[in-house]
């Protein structure tokens, strides 16, 4: 019998929500999941002192995921949809220098990302202060990194309802700029604000303005085991893009299957 929740939602969006305009489905998308995750990382502080630090990122990452999980799926089976501004995806050297782009975004991560244990709660999640390795070009990589994707993508796929969810991608990255500095503020006070002052947002602006040097093995702040781990994944996400679309488009043309554990509440909208 079927349990999934994730048609359930995402039949609710499309036609009680949105009435089958998928610009409006992934405008959905696009306020509900920062209302969540950075909610949620928000309330992290609070979250900690009630349940603990372990509890709370499974509280936290398991919202977010699914959202994320049923936003892309989405985006996969719709990007070609809406008005199309242009088409150049089939000019070679642009799908070479999209690639090239893509894969270095996914080298932009925060280094946080890199304790694997913490990630997946094995060990105490921690707020860190960084000043080292990918910081020292800007302090909000991953926002930097979704620029870089969300470009590669619009350039090679441009119509009306990819540009619009590329948007709403780096305004999510652009506002966890604020709210992760934030954050990182309330934690570490005075600290964090001498960093802030040594780093900068825009890639090597601080370097430029001199108020960061980089030093003579910084090379060797960048050599990090979990690197090696996301170039595969990186590059075996490329090669299997076909089945992401034929998986997205099964999602699509399957739709709602009736007996999910969401129904009882999304049915109520009907």
């Amino acid at each position: 019998p079927a349990t999934g929740y994730g048609d359930d939602f995402v039949s609710f969006l499309e036609n009680d929500v949105a009435h089958g305009n998928p610009h409006l489905v992934t405008l959905a998308f696009g306020i509900i999941f920062p209302i969540v995750h950075s909610g949620l990382a928000s309330l992290r502080p609070l979250g900690e002192k009630i349940v603990g630090a372990r509890t709370w990122r499974v509280i936290f990452a398991f919202p977010s995921l699914c959202l994320a999980y049923s936003w892309i799926v989405y985006f996969i089976s719709h990007a070609h949809e809406g008005f199309q501004f242009y088409d150049i995806s089939q000019i070679g050297w642009v799908h070479g220098l999209a690639w090239i782009i893509n894969f270095t975004s996914f080298l932009f991560l925060y280094p946080s990302v890199y304790n694997l244990k913490e990630v997946a709660a094995v060990e105490k999640p921690k707020i860190h202060l960084w000043e080292t390795g990918i910081i020292r070009i800007t302090r909000h990589p991953q926002y930097v990194g979704q620029v870089m994707w969300s470009g590669a993508h619009l350039a090679m796929v441009g119509t009306s309802f990819t540009a619009l969810t590329m948007a709403l991608l780096v305004g999510h990255h652009y506002f966890a700029c604020w709210n992760g500095d934030r954050r990182l503020e309330a934690e570490h006070g005075e600290s964090f604000l001498k960093i802030k002052e040594r780093t900068s947002v825009i890639p090597f602006q601080a370097i430029i303005e001199g108020r960061q040097q980089l030093p003579k093995d910084y090379y060797k702040e960048l050599l990090r085991a979990p690197f090696v781990l996301i170039a595969v994944g990186s590059i075996g996400a490329y090669f299997a893009h076909p089945y992401m679309q034929a998986g997205a488009a099964l999602a699509k043309n399957t739709g709602l299957v009736p007996g999910g554990i969401l129904d009882g509440i999304f049915l109520e909208f009907n």
